[in-house]
């Protein structure tokens, strides 16, 4: 990164340190209208850092090879289609994969972060999925809070030399999870029960969401793992332009 976008980019975190603080904070995959507007704009700037990094990233891929575009646009769209495929669950949510493990493996976390906001952009507009005020709470969700773990799971099981499958199935499922996991403790946050700990309303929260999380998650891993052969099988020269197969 230039001396210019580190500037940029600290200004983003310092902005978002500065003025997502609020007492209580709620947020989830949710409707429009859903939360209340001082809560809109504390996920959104929370957001803020997440996305400046993620547009860097993603120009740098860009700029650097251009097939890798052809890639970056097929893991938008497994976003995009598989997300869409939702169930109802909690008042003014639902339950669906996210998707967004498969653009964490093969670009990283932050680049997730740009395409996961485009794809709840046209979700909001075209589907009536999710909401632009709600927006920032949706990017975090599921497009910066689930991305990072998948990432990080994908990075620890090619430590320990696991089997790739499994490595590239554990790291879609847990990010999958994990998105339903901070979107409980967001709940909690707001919602709790009078006397009761922000944990144990968590925890209830999820409890609420595993019937169906649960299944769709394990769903969500096979679907990947069978994606990213038949990517190996049929885009070789992709994967090796975005540098995948020196990195497993």
């Amino acid at each position: 990164m230039t001396k210019t976008q580190k500037r940029i980019l600290k200004f983003s975190i310092a902005f978002a340190l500065a003025f997502s603080v609020c007492p209580t904070v709620s947020a989830m995959h949710i409707m429009e209208g859903y939360l209340p507007p001082a809560f809109c704009i504390a996920w959104g700037v929370i957001c803020v850092p997440f996305v400046v990094k993620g547009f860097y990233v993603i120009r740098k891929i860009i700029t650097e090879n251009r097939k890798a575009v052809t890639v970056l646009a097929m893991a938008g769209a497994y976003i995009f289609v598989i997300s869409a495929l939702k169930i109802p669950s909690v008042t003014g949510s639902c339950s669906h994969m996210t998707g967004t493990g498969l653009g964490a493996i093969l670009f990283g976390s932050c680049t997730v972060s740009i395409l996961g906001m485009i794809v709840l952009i046209f979700q909001a507009i075209l589907l009536a999925h999710g909401g632009l005020t709600t927006l920032g709470a949706n990017i975090f969700s599921m497009a910066i809070a689930g991305p990072f773990v998948s990432y990080a799971v994908y990075a620890i099981c090619k430590k320990c030399r696991m089997n790739r499958n499994m490595g590239v199935f554990l790291a879609a499922m847990l990010g999958d999870l994990f998105t339903y996991c901070v979107t409980s403790v967001q709940l909690a946050l707001t919602y709790q029960k009078e006397g009761g700990s922000v944990l144990s309303s968590a925890a209830e929260f999820f409890g609420v969401f595993v019937p169906t999380q649960l299944p769709l998650a394990v769903v969500e891993g096979l679907l990947t793992v069978m994606i990213m052969m038949a990517l190996e099988n049929y885009a070789k020269p992709e994967l090796k332009a975005i540098g995948f197969e020196k990195s497993v």
